[in-house]
């Protein structure tokens, strides 16, 4: 069996640009519904802290 680790130092090779084009543009695609889904969710961390500070008064 291979050992593929002993690759991890050689010389990267060139990427298609069609293909380094479509990764970075589902990169992009990933990053939009992260950040989409943080608008649209709650910061549990965030609601507990305002509870307990509403609570104190």
């Amino acid at each position: 069996m291979d050992n593929p680790f002993q690759y991890i130092n050689k010389p990267l090779k060139e990427v298609p640009p069609e293909l380094k084009s479509k990764v970075m543009n589902d990169i992009a695609v990933a990053k939009l519904l992260m950040e989409m889904a943080s608008l649209f969710s709650f910061d549990i961390a965030k609601v507990i802290e305002h509870t307990v500070k509403q609570r104190k008064k």
